[in-house]
């Protein structure tokens, strides 16, 4: 019986689907998972709105552009790199009640709706 080599490396048996098949396989690369890691870590850092959130956006007829959540992570970013545990952003004529250690909006409110408002149980407020 003839020695099987594979990528070099001698083997005693035959795979059940021979040695042909074998060479027909992709090669494992490093970079796909690298982009997988990179793009969950970025899903990760984004904002999420919650249920509560999403409804007074859509009730209120208040739209956000990319630009709107760009200023709004910015600010949940600084929020966050000052010790904040639920902060109050002010954006526009917008604000948002935002749970910084989960990275959630909690609720949203236009200006229509924040007068004669009282704030509670924030502990900071971020001017985007």
């Amino acid at each position: 019986m003839a020695d099987t080599y594979v990528n070099g490396v001698r083997v005693p048996f035959l795979p059940a689907r021979g040695v042909d098949g074998l060479k027909d396989r992709t090669k494992v690369d490093g970079t796909k998972e690298s982009a997988f890691e990179n793009a969950l870590q970025e899903e990760l850092r984004g904002l999420t709105f919650t249920r509560h959130a999403r409804e007074r956006l859509a009730a209120r007829n208040m739209q956000l552009n990319d630009a709107d959540m760009s200023n709004l992570q910015q600010a949940v970013n600084r929020a966050a790199e000052k010790g904040a545990k639920d902060s109050l952003v002010l954006l526009r004529d917008m604000a948002f009640i935002v749970s910084v250690r989960n990275r959630t909006i909690v609720t949203a409110m236009d200006s229509e709706h924040m007068k004669e408002n009282v704030f509670t149980n924030i502990d900071s407020a971020v001017i985007a």
